[in-house]
């Protein structure tokens, strides 16, 4: 039987307070993890620029290349001047020139590593980490570009783009291991589980940011963020310790430059993840008592 949620909160955890975010845009949505049925949507199909969550597109493409044996995660790749980068990540003020291709990959799950993007993009190409995205149906999402300081009219307009309608069927596919392979999925949820960043839809899920590859305060919770000066993007799917699919989302922000909106924005993805915390709750006393 499949499972009934009740997420009927969410259009009001989106606009409540909206007053102070009536230039912001918004795509967002949320499904059932285990079927990939949209439950709740809000300009799903609304394409936004999405920062660094259009990473998830190059881990999928480093995954997929190591299990048709292209790519051994073990080889060691060697930053360069011209992959630096400064912000996001630690690589940038590590000593280490080099790192293995698995490690560069589980700093871009754990920091979003911006350094790491570059040396990544250049290894394994950006045409073929769009060819594996557009193969697997994603076709307004996507990564655009490797990690610039200076965006020049020659370059992509931005990082990453995406609408919540692909990116929330991204992380439902992932969670059923339909993302190329359940190999595959299950190598880029582990390099997600890393992710350090909870402080937009994940944060009322209560985990440990710096520890919850294991179940945390009763969830299993895999995302990924991407933080601009004028855009919040969380993607995500989290489940129940012991459930069997859990909720899979995406909520997409962007605004102008003109005022900074950050904390309205994220006080109204915050109540997004509250409403959704509910309604994983909700599975456990609605599970029936065994015997």
């Amino acid at each position: 039987m499949a499972q009934q949620w009740n997420v009927q909160g969410l259009d009001e955890a989106i606009t409540a307070g909206a007053a102070d975010l009536t230039t912001v845009e918004w795509s967002a949505a949320v499904a059932d993890a285990a079927t990939g049925e949209v439950l709740w949507s809000h300009d799903a199909d609304r394409v936004l620029k999405t920062a660094s969550v259009g990473k998830v597109f190059l881990l999928i493409e480093a995954a997929r290349q190591a299990e048709t044996g292209e790519l051994d995660l073990d080889e060691p790749v060697q930053r360069l001047p011209e992959d630096l980068v400064a912000d996001s990540g630690l690589w940038h003020v590590l000593d280490l020139g080099a790192l293995s291709i698995r490690d560069a990959c589980a700093l871009i799950g754990a920091v979003s590593d911006n350094l790491a993007t570059n040396v990544l993009v250049r290894r394994l190409g950006i045409d073929r980490i769009g060819d594996t995205g557009r193969s697997l149906g994603f076709t307004a999402s996507a990564l655009l570009d490797r990690v610039r300081e200076d965006r020049g009219p020659q370059h992509p307009p931005t990082l990453s783009r995406g609408n919540a309608a692909e990116l929330v069927r991204l992380m439902a596919d992932l969670a059923r291991g339909r993302i190329v392979s359940p190999a595959v999925s299950a190598r880029v949820l582990g390099w997600l589980a890393l992710n350090t960043d909870q402080s937009m839809v994940a944060a009322p899920f209560g985990v440990d940011p710096l520890a919850h590859t294991e179940p945390d305060n009763g969830f299993v919770l895999r995302n990924k963020t991407g933080t601009i000066s004028t855009a919040r993007i969380d993607i995500g799917v989290c489940d129940v310790d012991g459930g069997d699919g859990g909720l899979a989302w995406a909520v997409l922000a962007n605004w102008s430059d003109e005022v900074d909106l950050r904390d309205a924005v994220l006080e109204r993805m915050t109540a997004i993840g509250a409403e959704l915390r509910g309604a994983l709750r909700q599975t456990i006393t609605d599970r029936p008592v065994a015997g």
